[in-house]
């Protein structure tokens, strides 16, 4: 399989770590957000949005929408299972994985830093504030989420996809320097999960496209 991915991009990231779980190889083809690789015509015919990621699968298909992606190779990659067996913890699990998905991952992407700067004319700290205000206000809500329902991992003692979205979001805050603190036990499962390959494997400083200069 191949998956285009730019180092800094959350939903490539979550790709990253269920690809690593499954034990599914895969290369690595660096979109560069900033650049505006994704907007390249050869690209736009795999992914008419512009947006990363996009998995290529081994039979040629391209598949977009990090979300649409975890459940595609669950289901064809059964073991580990990343959702539970209860529908009802399936359910909080889907909720957690809005949470970062939905509700605040797409307020800080690189095309709404850049309409925010660039089009409306605000400036970095301007942007940052933006930034830190709807982090935090996700991260409360994960919090309360994790607080009750979480074990060693977000939902009970496995790994689910709903550890696959936090994850990339807690490393997200502390890239943006928002305190952890406030978030002890999203915290905690980021340092559990790091401690597996899978998840450190995937982490965006251990991806070829990493700015040397931030090595």
């Amino acid at each position: 399989m191949k998956l285009y991915g730019y180092w800094r991009s959350l939903a490539a990231f979550r790709v990253r770590i269920a690809l690593n779980l499954k034990g599914q190889p895969f290369d690595v083809i660096s979109t560069d957000l900033i650049k505006g690789d994704q907007f390249d015509p050869e690209y736009l015919k795999l992914n008419p949005q512009g947006v990363v990621p996009t998995l290529i699968t081994d039979d040629g298909v391209a598949l977009n929408q990090s979300m649409a992606i975890l459940e595609y190779l669950d289901e064809v990659y059964p073991e580990p299972s990343l959702l539970p067996a209860d529908p009802l913890a399936r359910a909080r699990v889907r909720a957690l994985c809005m949470i970062a998905v939905a509700d605040i991952h797409p307020l800080v992407v690189p095309r709404i830093r850049k309409y925010i700067t660039q089009d409306m004319g605000h400036s970095e700290d301007e942007l940052n504030a933006w930034i830190g205000n709807w982090t935090k206000k996700g991260l409360e809500a994960i919090e309360a989420h994790l607080s009750a329902h979480a074990g060693t991992y977000s939902e009970g003692d496995a790994i689910s996809l709903g550890d696959l979205c936090v994850i990339p979001q807690v490393g997200a805050a502390a890239l943006f320097k928002v305190p952890l603190d406030p978030y002890p036990t999203a915290k905690r499962i980021f340092d559990t999960c790091m401690e597996n390959p899978a998840f450190f494997d995937a982490r965006p400083q251990a991806q070829p496209d990493f700015p040397e200069d931030m090595k």
